[in-house]
Formats: structure tokens, C-alpha cells, sequence
């Protein structure tokens, strides 16, 4: 009952045929309707509508962000990919790093232990990132009898 009216309605309004709403109460109306001329009239006057696309619902998305700002649902089961992948981007890790190794080779020309010439080979070493974290550049000054035991 009222498939060609459905299917008219369809290519008039450019949806699927489960898009297509008819009033209830006039379908005498659009019984009568048989070209797309009529269709068209019965659109205009409302009596045939198009129903709104049905799209994935955003309502579960909005409220994931709502209690993400709140910190909630961060923790490790709510987590996906590497953990450099969260948070910092690279190039931020990589400043920290630098001023952190920097800051170390301040103190230590500070302190005097470090000649101008030693500091600007370790700082150059710095800058081409020879030393992987702190830890490293200590071990290495340790190793060339700069530093005792690692420490400044």
C-alpha cells in the first residue's frame, strides 16, 4: 500500500525509501498521487516529509570527554598505543632532556670541576644527543674521571 507514493516520494526528496514519512491522517490524499508532479504539491504542503538521517549518536562521545577533563577514564585499561604516544610529543621530551643535561653541566662548571673546553665538548655531545638521559652523561664523566661516582 502506497509503495509507488513511497517510491516517487524517494527520488523527488533524493532519500532512501525508510526516509519518507507520511502523514497519517491524509492518506486518502496521497492514495490519489500517482506522478511525481502530485508528490511534489504533497511535500510542499507537508503531508510527505523526510525523515532526518539517522547518524551515530555523539551523546557517549561528550560525555567520555566530559569525564576525561575530570581525569576519569585514564587509566591503563582505557589506553591505546605506545606511552610516548600520550602526553608530551617528542619534541617536548626532547627539551626536557637537553635542559635537564644542560642545567647538570651548568652546575658543574659552577662547582669548577669543569674546564671551558670539557664543557663545550660535553655540550656539543649534548646538542648532537650522544647521552640518552641524565644518568648516562653522569656515567659517562664518571667513566672519564671527570666526576666522582657519578656525582657533581
Amino acid at each position: 500500500m502506497l509503495d509507488v507514493q513511497r517510491r516517487l516520494a524517494a527520488q523527488v526528496l533524493k532519500c532512501g525509501k525508510n526516509r519518507i514519512r507520511f502523514h497519517p491522517d491524509k492518506q486518502d490524499e496521497i492514495k490519489e498521487a500517482i506522478t511525481k508532479i502530485d508528490i511534489r504539491s504533497l511535500i510542499g504542503s507537508g503531508i510527505i516529509s523526510k525523515k532526518r538521517a539517522l547518524n551515530t549518536s555523539r551523546f557517549w562521545a561528550k560525555v567520555r570527554k566530559k569525564q576525561k577533563s575530570k581525569g576519569k577514564q585514564k587509566g591503563f585499561g582505557s589506553r591505546k598505543g605506545k606511552k610516548t604516544a600520550r602526553g608530551l610529543n617528542q619534541k617536548q621530551i626532547w627539551m626536557n632532556k637537553i635542559r635537564l643535561q644542560r642545567e647538570f653541566l651548568k652546575s658543574l662548571r659552577g662547582e669548577g670541576i669543569l674546564t671551558s673546553i670539557v664543557y663545550h665538548e660535553f655540550y656539543m655531545k649534548i646538542k648532537g644527543g650522544f647521552f640518552r638521559n641524565l644518568r648516562h652523561l653522569k656515567l659517562y664523566a664518571s667513566d672519564r674521571g671527570i666526576i666522582k661516582n657519578g656525582k657533581g
